[in-house]
Order: structure tokens, then C-alpha cells, then sequence
């Protein structure tokens, strides 16, 4: 399976729990209701939680930057099935307006996207 994995920041004009409440409130569904356009087998939202122990105890020994305020995921069966879906009228305007929409709540510039493909280990 190919996955899209998208690490998400919030846009700074809104609080935590407005970026939470919108993500998964309006976004999820709207992702949802194009789920067949993109031919998409499986979506999902990791939404980050902040503890005072174990966030500073994973972070501080890898030195790394500030936590992402969450991940989305994003199966398809193969790339070939995401590849037909872009190339239909459904699919491109899909993603268009889930772009648009992402812009309402993340901030854009802070987040990465890329593809990935899965191996179990256990």
C-alpha cells in the first residue's frame, strides 16, 4: 500500500483546541466525502498530545525540534490507484479543495508532506 503521510501545524490565529476541534469536526468529514474521488482506502488523524514527562523525555535525548501538532494518513491500495484518481475531473477538484481547506487551519509553510510505504517490524 502507498501511504501520504502529512506532519500538520496549527495556524497561529488559532488556539489548540480550535485547530483540533476543526481538524477533526470539518476537515475529517470533508476528507471523508471525497474518499471515493480519491480512490483512498484508509484515513487517519494523529493528533499530538503534549505530557509534561514524556513529551521532554522523547524529545530532549534526540535533540529535536518542537512536536508537530499532529499527522494525518492517507492508504491507497497502490500508487497506481492514487495516480488514476488525480487524472479525473473528481480527483483533481478533491484535492484542490482539501488544500483549500487545510489552508484554514494549518499553517502551511511549517508542515511536510511525503509518501511512504510500510514495513512491519512487529
Amino acid at each position: 500500500m502507498l501511504k501520504f503521510v502529512y506532519c500538520v501545524r496549527r495556524h497561529p490565529r488559532l488556539s489548540p483546541e480550535e485547530f483540533r476541534k476543526y481538524w477533526l469536526e470539518k476537515h475529517g468529514p470533508l476528507v471523508r466525502s471525497f474518499a471515493a474521488a480519491l480512490n483512498a482506502k484508509r484515513y487517519v488523524q494523529s493528533h499530538t498530545i503534549e505530557h509534561p514527562i514524556l513529551s521532554p523525555a522523547a524529545q530532549l535525548p534526540r535533540h529535536s525540534k518542537p512536536a508537530y501538532d499532529g499527522i494525518t494518513e492517507i492508504w491507497w491500495e497502490n500508487t497506481a490507484a492514487l495516480l488514476a484518481a488525480m487524472q479525473t475531473p473528481e480527483g483533481q477538484k478533491a484535492n484542490q479543495i482539501l488544500a483549500e481547506d487545510e489552508a484554514r487551519f494549518c499553517y502551511l509553510p511549517n508542515c511536510t508532506v511525503f509518501f511512504t510505504e510500510e514495513f512491519t517490524i512487529f
